[in-house]
């Protein structure tokens, strides 16, 4: 009967697999597969005897534990698109832009980069403002695309990690049960060596190739969409200050949204109809120049990760009640047990981010596998963003890293050159195998 189940186990599995892989070779959309992962995940219920009825009790209470999240993602989406109507990101970029020499392209790129997505909480959208900037900006420079690819990849998920308003910092947190802002403090303190490791190397590349050119003139372009007074940097400044505070994440960023209206409305002089247009499709700029800087943002830009979280949150439920990965969690328990938690967890979130294809598969995936070996809740939330949230994008058919490259013009090479999201877990692996030979035992 084991040997059966077994089998049943590998064969639902390996079907998943082919269909994430089908989907990648084909260039069809990951929604679909994953809709269609789901049917097989079903099937795989009803063959263990469990009713229709009881399966979608599973995935309902899946999305149900994930329904803080789905909220998170609407004032996320409002949050980008006001930010940009109220001339936000634009003061911000313009000013930050003039830091930028042709030496330091690639170190300035990262921390820019760095910035704003602690700003927004926002990979894909930093990459789509700032990295589309710093790429455009490195092509006139003479900079390798491939390097500058990796620069703008490091520095676009030192926010997607950390930043209180980041999907999956706030995901980790909801899985995980513990305290958000709790969370920031420990992987601040996880990430200061290989942060500043990043940044020297990357200094260091500049300073020997020498890239020569002339930089793109952002403050002219964005001037002409966007009247760039400093007054419109506020909302940002409100998401850190409230932030700092440890005031609730969708609080914070109501206030920021608030902030930031009536900067849209009567600095920038945006009419309400448009704007309020512009909160559910995204912000358009008339200029064609800043279009190609600015534009995106709105609630319907969620939609599509909001259909992962609900369709990952669904699998979690049906993992939960069928057992279906109850074989792999004693595999790892027993790795757990012959080296430590968080190597047990470096090694799973490798082939979940490769399966997964998404940040937040992979991160739902892992955490299903290895929540069992933490005794330490704060402890599973760190170590989950030290693994499957930054390994995720160094797979080059996953979303969290491919999306990014195309966003800037850059090839999957470029992953190579993202030493922030190579140091960060390769560090912890190391600390925690030297922390274990301190203790005497698993940590």
């Amino acid at each position: 009967m084991k040997a059966v189940s077994f089998l049943l186990e590998g064969i639902t599995l390996a079907s998943f697999c082919a269909v994430l892989i089908g989907c990648i070779l084909l260039q069809g959309s990951l929604v679909a597969a994953l809709l269609i992962g789901l049917c097989i995940f079903l099937a795989y219920g009803r063959l263990k005897g469990f009713s229709f009825p009881a399966l979608g009790g599973m995935c309902l209470s899946g999305i149900r534990s994930a329904r803080n999240i789905l909220l998170n993602l609407v004032f996320i989406g409002t949050l980008t698109a006001v930010w940009r109507a109220a001339g936000t990101i634009p003061v911000i970029v313009s000013y930050a832009s003039l830091l930028i020499r042709p030496n330091a392209f690639l170190v300035m790129t990262f921390l820019l980069c760095g910035g704003v997505s602690t700003l927004t909480g926002t990979a894909l959208g930093t990459a789509a403002t700032m990295g589309v900037i710093c790429a455009t900006m490195g092509r006139s420079l003479g900079v390798d695309i491939r390097l500058i690819g990796g620069a703008v990849l490091s520095g676009i998920f030192v926010g997607d990690r950390c930043s209180p308003v980041s999907t999956s910092a706030l995901l980790t947190a909801e899985l995980t049960g513990t305290d958000i802002y709790r969370n920031i403090r420990g992987m601040l303190r996880t990430a200061f060596f290989p942060f500043l490791t990043t940044a020297a190397v990357y200094g260091i590349i500049g300073f020997v190739t020498s890239p020569g050119g002339e930089a793109l003139d952002l403050r002219r372009i964005f001037s002409a969409e966007f009247r760039l007074l400093p007054v419109c940097v506020l909302p940002a400044l409100v998401i850190l200050a409230l932030s700092a505070f440890r005031v609730p994440v969708k609080i914070a960023m109501l206030c920021s949204i608030t902030a930031s209206l009536p900067l849209a409305l009567f600095v920038q002089r945006i009419p309400a109809a448009a704007l309020l247009r512009m909160v559910v499709f995204g912000f358009t700029a008339g200029d064609p120049q800043a279009a190609v800087l600015i534009n995106g943002g709105g609630i319907l830009s969620m939609f599509r990760v909001f259909c992962i979280v609900c369709l990952s949150s669904a699998y979690a439920g049906i993992f939960r009640e069928t057992g279906l990965l109850d074989g792999e969690t004693r595999l790892l328990r027993h790795v757990s047990e012959r080296t430590n938690p968080y190597a047990a967890m470096f090694l799973t979130s490798i082939p979940a981010s490769m399966i997964g294809c998404n940040q937040t598969l992979a991160v739902m995936l892992t955490h299903q596998l290895c929540s069992g070996l933490y005794k330490d809740r704060n402890a599973l939330a760190l170590d989950l963003e030290n693994s499957a949230i930054l390994i995720a994008p160094l797979v080059p058919w996953s979303i969290a890293g491919g999306a990014p490259l195309s966003a800037i013009g850059a090839p999957h090479s470029a992953i190579l050159f993202a030493f922030y999201l190579c140091l960060l877990p390769l560090n912890r692996l190391f600390g925690s195998f030297r922390a274990q030979r301190h203790k005497g035992g698993n940590l």
